[in-house]
């Protein structure tokens, strides 16, 4: 659902005769911003919904019907976003979206209501709990956070709408900023009281507070991968099929001659394709390593997969303004940016599990780890060819499609050949260091040999 969001922003129409900066001001921007937001509100929602099941294990056929009625409104999310991304200033899109979020959420708090009236279809440990009433408000309160904020945005939408952006925007860094207020008010107060202590301690083992498991980070990653990966086939099915009789008039029957014309439509796909999988790969090498997953690390993939979703975005510039344009060089230069970010986030959520990485990192890929060198060679690869082919397209703008064509075309040598450079760049440092301290060592020797014998 997160990932159809995509589709308005990707086929939005541009016409050839027209400037892709004004159109990018005019149409793509607000877009772009948009489908961020309501990308990363839809993953809170599914975070929340993760934490619902934590607590309920089993389901009956009252709960089975209420969670179908959930998921049919949020298979709804993709129109009220097209209203919004199509009409930003017109306050019914924004009301449509925030009034199915607080719905969603409605949904939700039934749910968690109705297991805690049967305590069977409990999680086993919270049917054992002296503290259900405790467990029941706070699982109530993660859900209901970001829904209140939505009926406020859905309210304050008839008034004034930037107002409404800016709190759909606190759904997403609510629980982040809760988590710092907390934290800052541990270090100021200092310990809390013994009974707050037990709840803490309950909701800890229990996961409610805690960060959504490496398990589910992966499979959500996977499945985001996947569905942007079969959104682009979907638009060659779509706009690169041509007419029958097109082709009887025009080409004489030749279904050959008339799909030679789709060739850079092509070739666009099958590179945007192995960026996808590329990506993937990168992600799926990271996560192999990755022990445990932080909040913020969680965040981080969340942005990263944002990115990700743009990939579609950026198929549909790239094959339109194949040919010789005023766009062409803007088009790849919006293709080369969604990648570096798409990719530079993978890279910051290394960095974030090497801060902390006795927990976060198995020991190959830690500081001085035999897979350490490797891996950060592999997770900066793309965020220097992207951000290299977008200079090189703008000091050398004839030749930006050639720039373009030939970093999709390198890049999976790239991949094949990095771990033969890595090791050979490893072994030369090692060399030059050693033949260092050679000299080091020789130095002492001859100073301590000219240096006069002590009597």
């Amino acid at each position: 659902v997160s990932l159809f969001q995509i589709l308005p922003v990707a086929h939005t129409k541009i016409h050839p005769d027209q400037k892709l900066g004004e159109s990018v001001q005019q149409l793509l921007l607000a877009k772009i911003a948009v489908y961020l937001m309501t990308f990363l509100i839809v993953t809170v929602a599914w975070a929340a919904h993760v934490r619902l099941f934590q607590v309920i294990e089993l389901i009956d056929d009252v709960l089975a019907l209420l969670n179908l009625a959930c998921m049919m409104i949020i298979t709804f999310l993709p129109y009220t976003f097209s209203l919004m991304a199509s009409f930003p200033e017109v306050p019914f899109g924004i009301f449509l979206f925030s009034v199915c979020a607080v719905v969603i959420g409605l949904i939700q708090a039934v749910i968690v209501v109705y297991g805690f009236y049967h305590p069977h279809l409990l999680n086993q440990q919270i049917q054992v709990s002296e503290n259900q009433n405790f467990y029941k408000r706070h699982i109530l309160k993660i859900i209901l956070r970001g829904p209140i904020l939505c009926l406020l945005a859905a309210i304050f939408s008839f008034f004034f709408i930037p107002l409404s952006y800016v709190l759909l925007g606190l759904v997403i860094v609510f629980p982040h900023l809760t988590q710092f207020i907390t934290w800052c008010k541990t270090k100021i107060v200092g310990q809390r009281d013994e009974e707050e202590a037990h709840h803490s301690l309950e909701t800890f083992t229990f996961y409610l507070s805690e960060p959504l498991s490496k398990e589910r980070v992966e499979a959500f990653s996977d499945g985001v991968y996947a569905i942007v990966a079969t959104l682009l086939i979907l638009d060659i099915c779509e706009d690169n099929v041509p007419d029958p009789t097109e082709v009887e008039e025009k080409f004489h029957g030749s279904l050959l001659e008339a799909l030679s014309e789709y060739g850079p439509n092509y070739l666009a796909y099958f590179g945007s394709f192995v960026t996808i999988g590329l990506l993937w790969f990168v992600h799926h090498s990271l996560f192999l390593y990755v022990t445990k997953a932080t909040r913020l690390m969680g965040l981080l993939n969340i942005l990263s997969l944002a990115f990700i979703g743009g990939l579609p975005l950026a198929y549909q510039l790239t094959s339109e303004f194949a040919e010789k344009s005023h766009n062409e060089i803007e088009a790849i230069q919006v293709s080369c940016v969604i990648t570096f970010f798409a990719s530079i986030f993978q890279f910051a959520i290394w960095t974030t599990a090497l801060l902390h990485e006795k927990e976060t990192l198995h020991p190959f890929a830690r500081y001085g780890g035999k897979e350490h060198a490797f891996m950060f060679a592999k997770l900066a690869l793309y965020p220097c060819v992207s951000l290299g082919a977008f200079f090189l397209t703008c000091l050398l703008s004839e030749f930006s499609t050639a720039i373009f064509h030939l970093m999709q075309i390198v890049i999976p040598f790239a991949f094949l050949a990095l771990r033969i450079f890595v090791r050979i760049s490893l072994t030369v440092i090692k060399s030059v260091m050693s033949l260092s301290r050679r000299k080091v060592v020789l130095l002492e020797e001859e100073e301590a040999c000219l240096s006069p014998t002590e009597t």
